[in-house]
């Protein structure tokens, strides 16, 4: 039996999600949430296979709400049910850990089927969502690493590839050691490398330090 939150704060909403999942006899609507806040709260309470989850509901925007949802229960499945059109928040819901995301205007059988299929730990998209990721991942693809770092990242990295300490860094930027190490490790993983020395190599090769 496949065990369901509804996150809604429309009552009229929650009462047709229920009455779509009661028709599938492996299926069972184990509790509602009109915020954010107590959809956190059933969860820690409850045990659900799957929360369908509005993305804007009172108590907490809702891509915070479902990150705090993946921080505390990675393994619970989450399907954002919105009004928004999927050009809006699909992709950002997808890459902060929903197994899915569904506009309001979509058929019951495509809801079932998206349920379905989060179950079992997989990601339900619609054609026209994976189209616009493969596009997106054929730009990040042409992307030069650097280009995903933000500014301070930027900054610090141009400053690793520039030879000075983390110390020398810190006292430059009025931080501390340890943040400008937090700072170096990020840059090392979105960049995909091992090393200050490979910094410095990629840093020199595309001309971002003198």
């Amino acid at each position: 039996m496949i065990k369901i939150l509804i996150a809604d704060d429309h009552p009229v909403v929650r009462k047709g999600l229920k009455e779509i999942i009661e028709d599938i006899p492996d299926m069972a609507v184990r509790g509602e949430a009109s915020t954010g806040q107590e959809t956190l709260e059933k969860v820690r309470k409850s045990d659900f296979d799957i929360v369908v989850l509005d993305i804007s509901m009172p108590g907490g925007n809702g891509l915070d709400i479902l990150k705090q949802l993946k921080d505390e229960k990675p393994e619970l499945s989450v399907l954002v049910l919105s009004m928004y059109p999927e050009e809006q928040y699909a992709v950002r819901v997808l890459r902060a850990g929903a197994s899915g995301y569904l506009t309001k205007e979509s058929a019951p059988e495509e809801l079932i089927a998206a349920i379905r299929k989060a179950s079992k730990g997989g990601k339900y998209i619609s054609s026209s969502l994976a189209e616009k990721l493969a596009f997106d991942l054929e730009i990040d693809a042409e992307r030069p690493l650097h280009e995903t770092l933000s500014d301070r990242e930027y900054q610090v990295m141009r400053m690793i590839a520039s030879g000075k300490t983390g110390k020398e860094i810190g006292e430059e930027l009025f931080l501390s050691v340890k943040t400008i190490s937090t700072y170096r490790s990020r840059i090392l993983e979105k960049m995909k490398m091992k090393s200050s020395t490979e910094l410095t190599h990629y840093a020199l090769k595309n001309g971002l330090v003198d």
